[in-house]
């Protein structure tokens, strides 16, 4: 099945020779036109801009534009793969961008993967656009570069940590009414300590989060390809000690293994086929499994099924519950530009989670999360994002 769609995917790419183009607002059919569109009457708009530098957002592109800034240090299920090979991915983001948010992005594929070298590159290339999407950056620059960029007025926003982690609670809170839990007795166990891992983490435990419309869950461990991240390892980089702060409140160690016994949560951010269903049974009864590595998740869903687990949800289109990034991002940079945000707040970020969660209103175990294709969530999204920030004003 996979291999045909490789196939199919492979020919598609090369017949359109890239998936996104431009188009022009208005026809250039007479010497008129030209001269109001170029020159001279485009020297008025540029004059405006330059004694009045906000005007920008009234003249040009910059208020419906993202960059989508990437180094290819760290695409999704294909790891270092380096800016040409990440084009691709990037055309799809821009497409989803315009599909579901009617949202010009363009896609930027940096030949470096200095991080200095990066913060500057999108400080210069800044005033043409409304938002920054940093995308498949590895960690932990990827926390370093958005921490450095926030500064610049518009969101700053790196999709692969909060992207991700949005539509993770969203799916969690969908999924503890389902199996009948209260949210904040959740047992939690996150695998993979990367950018999308700890935004997760930060995101369930509620850091920088207003406590009057977030509830932590209960308990939270994380693990990395070493197991459980704890006060006794002494090969944690900084991030990773920083995720002691707020998890881990028992000074567990151990393997991935010894984090689920008796967790009613597993949310996989890693790679492929670590858990079989004997893994599962060692969980609490009917609990809940969100494998989002792609192509091949943590755990297929029929054998986390068979070890019992109630409601199971990946990565992939061609399964049910799947926790995609597009029911998010969207919405959010459209929320944010409508409302002229200078940066995509927590509170931004659960208003979005919430507003996912909310798509659904036949909660069954096979649909914890609206389609990725519904067309309704990246408008209910960007309202709810574009009112919290104006509230936030």
């Amino acid at each position: 099945m996979d291999q045909e769609l490789y196939a199919r995917s492979l020919a598609l790419h090369e017949m359109l020779k890239g998936k996104i183009g431009i188009k022009t607002k208005l026809d250039i059919n007479t010497a008129e036109e030209l001269a109001l569109v170029y020159s001279p009457g485009v020297a008025e708009p540029c004059r405006r801009i330059a004694a009045n530098p906000d005007d920008v957002w009234r003249y040009t592109m910059k208020g419906n534009s993202v960059a989508i800034v990437t180094d290819g240090s760290a695409v999704l299920g294909l790891g270092n793969i380096g800016p040409a090979a990440a084009l691709p991915v990037m055309e799809g983001k821009a497409m989803l961008f315009k599909r579901f948010a009617g949202i010009n992005a363009f896609p930027i594929c940096l030949d470096t993967q200095d991080t200095q070298e990066i913060i500057d590159t999108v400080r210069r290339i800044a005033p043409v656009f409304g938002g920054i999407n940093l995308e498949d950056i590895s960690a932990p620059r990827s926390f370093v570069i958005e921490e450095a960029l926030q500064d610049l007025g518009i969101p700053v926003f790196h999709d692969d940590q909060h992207g991700t982690a949005i539509v993770v609670l969203a799916a969690l809170m969908n999924a503890a009414k389902v199996t009948g839990r209260d949210f904040s007795e959740l047992k939690v166990v996150v695998n993979g300590a990367g950018a999308a891992g700890v935004a997760i983490a930060r995101l369930l435990r509620c850091q920088d989060q207003n406590v009057e419309v977030c509830k932590p869950v209960r308990e939270l461990l994380v693990c990395d390809s070493k197991g459980i991240i704890s006060p006794d390892r002494d090969d944690l980089n900084e991030p990773k000690r920083k995720l002691l702060a707020f998890t881990n409140r028992r000074n567990k160690s151990g393997t991935l293994y010894d984090a689920l016994v008796d967790a009613n949560v597993f949310i996989g951010v890693s790679t492929g086929g670590l858990l079989t269903a004997d893994h599962i049974r060692t969980m609490e009864k009917d609990c809940i499994v969100l494998a989002i590595a792609n192509p091949i998740p943590e755990i297929m869903p029929a054998e986390a099924l068979a070890g019992g687990a109630a409601v199971v949800g990946t990565g992939r289109s061609d399964l049910p519950n799947q926790v995609n990034n597009v029911l998010g991002f969207p919405g959010i940079f459209r929320g944010a530009l409508n409302a002229r945000a200078r940066s995509i707040t927590p509170d931004m970020k659960m208003a979005a989670a919430q507003a996912i969660a909310s798509c659904v209103d036949d909660l069954r175990r096979d649909r914890i999360i609206p389609s990725s294709l519904d067309e309704v969530v990246a408008f209910k999204v960007a309202k709810a994002v574009e009112k919290v920030a104006r509230e936030a004003r």
